[in-house]
Formats: C-alpha cells, sequence, structure tokens
C-alpha cells in the first residue's frame, strides 16, 4: 500500500486554511461594501492567521511548538530615567541566543510520564506482541490480558523495569520484555512578570525554564529580576531559580512542567553598577541578604591589580563619595544605584627597560624606579669590537608622544593658514586650490610619521647619567664601517666610510641629486640619534660656519625633497615641517 504524502497533506492542509480564512471574511463583509483600508486589513490578517501545520501532522497530533524561529523584539520597552549610559544587567545575553529552536525529543533520563505520552511494548517468547499503547488520564497504560499498569510521574529511566515488572506478575516464565517510551506530550505553561512577551507557550515537559522564558522573549533588562524566577502550580510555589547560579556555575535544577504551570519573574532588586579594573563590569543584582563588598566582588572579579574601590551612590541622608582601599571594601553595604569603580592606584615601585643594538646577556630589565642610566649600564655586558658604546641613545615613549603632538600642531597650523587664506582674484583662487590639493597629500602622508622619540644622552664618547622611565629603549649602536645614504639621491644605498671623503663624495657615490632634492641643506644623522643641516659645498653646518660637521663611520646622509617656490606659496611652512620631521623621525617625507 502506497504510504501517504505528508508534504503534500501539509501543503493541502495550509491552503484549506488561507481559503477557508478567505470564505469567512468575505461572508463578514457581504452585508457592506468594504473600503479599500478594510480590504487591506483583511489580507494582513489571512497573512498572519498563515501556520505551518507540517509538524503537528508529522508528529501524529502531538505538536511541540518548536517549529519556527522566533523574531525578538529590538527593542525591551522605554529605559528608566537615569540609566543611560549604564551597563547592561550581567546575564542580558543569555537569551540573545537561539537555543530555544534547538530540535529535542524531551525524553531525558528525569522526564516524567504524563497522560498522552506513547510507550512501545514489545514481548516475545511464550506470549509474542508488538504495540504501542498511550497513557490515558488516570495516569495508566492498559495492556490486554495484564490490565492496567500506572506509570505516571515515572521516570523515563525506570519505565522498562516498572512495565516490565507489570507484566512478569502475570506471565512468570518464558516472557522477555522490551519497553521503550516513543513521544512526550507537549505542556502549555505561562510565563508572567517583566518579561518582552509574556502569555502561554507551548514545550515539553522536560523543558528547562531557559526554553520558556526565552519563547516569551527573555527577561526585560530594566525591570526583571534574573535572580527571582519562581514556578507556581495551583497557587503554590514549587520551585525557585536563580539565573546567577546557571551563569556562574552551570546550576540549573532539573524540573517536569505540567499543564498551567506559571513561571513568575520577580521584580528588579537592587541594582550596583561595575565599572574599573573588573573582568566583569556590569549592573548586578544583589540579594537583600548580600549586599557587601564581599558578595559584589564574587560576582564582578575585579582584578589582582586593583586596590581600592570607589563607591558613589545616594543614601537617605544624601549623596555619598567614598575610597577604600580594596581589603576594607569586604564589609561595605551597598544600596541600590551604587557605582563602583575598582582601581589600580598603587605606582609601581620598578620599571621595565629594553636593551637593543649591539649587547649581550638578557633584552630586558626590572630596575628600580628611580634607576639611572649609568646605572643599568655598569651591569650591561658588550663586545668593545663590536659595540659603539660611545654612541648610545634612548627611544623614550614619553618623547614620541611629544614629538608626534607638535608635528600635527604644525600640519593643523599649515591647513588653517592654507584654507584661510584669502583670494584677490578668481586667478589666484585657481592657484590656490591647486596649492590645497598638493598640501593636503602632503599632510595625509605627514600624518602617519612615526616619531622615534630619541633622547641624545651621549656625545663625544660622554654618556649623561639621567633617570630612566617606564618603557625606555636603550639603544647600543653597532660598531660598522659604512655611510648610509638616502632620500632624494638616484641610487640610495651604503657606501664604505672613507676619513677623507666630503658629504659631496658620499652622494656622488650615491648617483647625485634627484630632480626633487634640496643641495642646499642635506641632513647628517649621526650614530648617537643627533640631527644636523650641512651645505654640501663646504661640508659645514649651513647655520653655523664656524662648527664643521666631521662624518664617522655609522652616520646617516639624509637628503631632503625641496618644495617648488612656483607651485607652492606656503613653501616655509612646508619645508619647516619636512625638517621637523626629518629630526623626529629620520625620514624625508
Amino acid at each position: 500500500m502506497k504510504k501517504p504524502n505528508r508534504f503534500v497533506s501539509s501543503m493541502t492542509f495550509k491552503l484549506t486554511l488561507v481559503i477557508a480564512i478567505s470564505v469567512f471574511i468575505n461572508n463578514v463583509f457581504a452585508q457592506q461594501a468594504p473600503t479599500q483600508e478594510q480590504l487591506q486589513q483583511a489580507q494582513q490578517a489571512s497573512q498572519s492567521q498563515r501556520v505551518d501545520l507540517s509538524q503537528y501532522i508529522q508528529s501524529g497530533g502531538n505538536s511541540t511548538g518548536r517549529g519556527g524561529s522566533i523574531n525578538l523584539p529590538s527593542e525591551s520597552g522605554p529605559m528608566p530615567a537615569g540609566e543611560e549610559g549604564l551597563p547592561p544587567p550581567f546575564g542580558a545575553n543569555l537569551f540573545q541566543g537561539g537555543f530555544e529552536t534547538e530540535r529535542s525529543d524531551g525524553l531525558n533520563s528525569s522526564y516524567l510520564v504524563s497522560p498522552g505520552d506513547k510507550i512501545a511494548i514489545q514481548m516475545w517468547g511464550t506470549v509474542n506482541s508488538s504495540e504501542v499503547v498511550t497513557v490515558d488520564n488516570q495516569g495508566n497504560i492498559f495492556i490486554p490480558e495484564i490490565g492496567p499498569i500506572k506509570v505516571q510521574d515515572t521516570p523515563a529511566s525506570r519505565v522498562n523495569s516498572v512495565v516490565t515488572q507489570g507484566i512478569k506478575s502475570i506471565y512468570t516464565n518464558n516472557v522477555s520484555v522490551y519497553v521503550n517510551l516513543l513521544t512526550a506530550t507537549p505542556v502549555s505553561v505561562f510565563v508572567a512578570g517583566p518579561v518582552l512577551r509574556p502569555g502561554q507557550y507551548a514545550g515539553l515537559a522536560s523543558d528547562s525554564v531557559l526554553f520558556f522564558l526565552k519563547r516569551a522573549g527573555g527577561i526585560d533588562p530594566h525591570r526583571g529580576s534574573y535572580r527571582n524566577i519562581t514556578v507556581i502550580r495551583q497557587g503554590e510555589t514549587v520551585l525557585s531559580y536563580d539565573l546567577y547560579d546557571f551563569l556562574r556555575m552551570g546550576k540549573l535544577p532539573a524540573f517536569s512542567f505540567k499543564d498551567a504551570d506559571v513561571i513568575f519573574v520577580g521584580e528588579q532588586g537592587a541594582m550596583v553598577n561595575v565599572e574599573g579594573a573588573a573582568r566583569y563590569p556590569f549592573r548586578f543584582e544583589l540579594e537583600k541578604s548580600k549586599r557587601s563588598g564581599t558578595a559584589l566582588m564574587s560576582y564582578a572579579r575585579p582584578l589582582s591589580k586593583t586596590s581600592h574601590v570607589a563607591i558613589t551612590g545616594n543614601r537617605q541622608t544624601g549623596p555619598i563619595s567614598v575610597y577604600l582601599p580594596v581589603n576594607e571594601f569586604d564589609q561595605f553595604t551597598m544600596a541600590d544605584g551604587d557605582t563602583v569603580l575598582f582601581n589600580d592606584d598603587i605606582r609601581p615601585k620598578v620599571i621595565s627597560v629594553q636593551i637593543s643594538g649591539s649587547y649581550e646577556g638578557p633584552s630586558y630589565y626590572a630596575v628600580e624606579k628611580d634607576t639611572r642610566l649609568l646605572d643599568l649600564l655598569s651591569h650591561i655586558e658588550i663586545d668593545p669590537h663590536q659595540a659603539n658604546y660611545g654612541s648610545i641613545y634612548i627611544k623614550r615613549e614619553s618623547v614620541m608622544e611629544q614629538q608626534k603632538i607638535l608635528i600635527n600642531e604644525s600640519l593643523d597650523r599649515l591647513e588653517r593658514s592654507l584654507f584661510t587664506a584669502p583670494a584677490s582674484s578668481s586667478g589666484e583662487a585657481t592657484i590656490r586650490a591647486q596649492e590645497a590639493q598638493l598640501v593636503s597629500q602632503f599632510i595625509a602622508r605627514a600624518r602617519q610619521t612615526q616619531p622615534l622619540g630619541k633622547v641624545i644622552v651621549s656625545e663625544n664618547g660622554k654618556v649623561a647619567n639621567i633617570r630612566l622611565e617606564q618603557g625606555d629603549e636603550i639603544v647600543i649602536p653597532t660598531q660598522t664601517d659604512l655611510i648610509q645614504i638616502a632620500g632624494e639621491v638616484l641610487m640610495p644605498q651604503a657606501v664604505v666610510y672613507n676619513p677623507n671623503a666630503t658629504v659631496s663624495d658620499y652622494i656622488a657615490w650615491a648617483g647625485g641629486f634627484s630632480e626633487r632634492a634640496d643641495d642646499d641643506r642635506i641632513a647628517i644623522v649621526h650614530a648617537n640619534g643627533i640631527t644636523s643641516f650641512v651645505s654640501p659645498g663646504s661640508g659645514e653646518h649651513w647655520y653655523s660656519a664656524e662648527d664643521p660637521t666631521t662624518l664617522k663611520a655609522g652616520d646617516q646622509i639624509l637628503v631632503l625633497p625641496k618644495v617648488d617656490a612656483k607651485v607652492m606659496q606656503s613653501i616655509k611652512d612646508v619645508t619647516q615641517i619636512i625638517y621637523q620631521i626629518a629630526v623626529a623621525a629620520n625620514a624625508a617625507t
């Protein structure tokens, strides 16, 4: 015999339902001519009544209510005044997943048998029988020639033994029995209190309280309690839930729901806001008997570096503001609306310093806060033939940040002067527009420059004994026989140091100047970090004819670009920034 196509049956049932609704609408409006608005409302109503009954048909009439996904509301309602900008409640993300749509047969070992459940019984031996029986309203199954067997409220794990015992009380010899619980009857549970969609929801008796809460849209994060959830049966509370136990330790009491059970979410209790150095910076709901600092710290879990706690809030006597060591916070009693800030307020007594370049031994040192450079250098091993210890310099983060600020301030001034300069004619306006485009590109590149934060501490083999700071990087240059030529030359390269060569010689060995080179002022970056500017013809400082510059092995010659005065009227400002970047970042922009 050919089996009926259940999919076709489902689709036919849907079509029949839609046609029936349409006929009903037509009969309603037959007595009076419907308006266009009424027709539109009727069409929307018919669309909303289209339900998927295929699951009902395939399950033999036992719909579990798990057919499709639930569209959660995007808003939980108006936020109470004064809570704007506060962190979310602890556990608010519990209902953001889609776990309620996951299919489950509900037949776990703790499930209690209820009326309507189906049980398969197979007997072989002296008696051969195979049938599926249904638990009746009295909680019994009836087996021919054996009679009723009580199975209501029997755990699923014991159904086999209970039924087998009943059968073998009649058939004592040569009968083998196999019993299996096939289906579970859905139950209808009410969800009330501060949830997003209170109402009546279908599920299995073995479903968790989280399933029904999620079906109701979850707990209202502004008004509902995550700690005061009760199950009410026939007017009496039969179980209480504290979801904090589930969130922190995974504890969720097993429970078998029955028809007409009520899951009631209580009103939100006293809330305390946690900020600062805590692993869980949320709003926590505290029980009346557990409002001490110890209880809050067990939920918020402040970081180990936390030394002090700041508490602000209101009491009947007025606002309070308390600042306590963390060990005195244990016994502090909090109130609704308090804000607790966990703070790291102990200054470190040691700092970490990095060594780079040519050295032997470890690259990081933890030293006391007031340690000076020479105190540390006396403990650093070097190879005097490999390290240029007379050209030591420091890279410091605070100097780098200050250099970055100064460069950005210069760029801001350039931007303001460029876009606020008046134009006396249309021709001049056109020129300024072209200039603005070029300068804007220059500014965009210049803002990406990362200064090195160099602190010059050595000159002529003498090293200044300055105080070290957290994060300092002490650079010990490596001895080298090369001179680096970079920037606006045709062939940037490294050339062997020649004590008799001049700056012009090295530039000639690098192919000479490029078309954009500024051949009047050339930057020399020395091994100790000092940057000076020279004229290639004389080899002297361009700003001091009496202080000749001597090139040494390890120096870098940096040829800077020249700004064309015919194109840019802001040549002075751009040139100044180019030199500023050359000194701060050893780069030609």
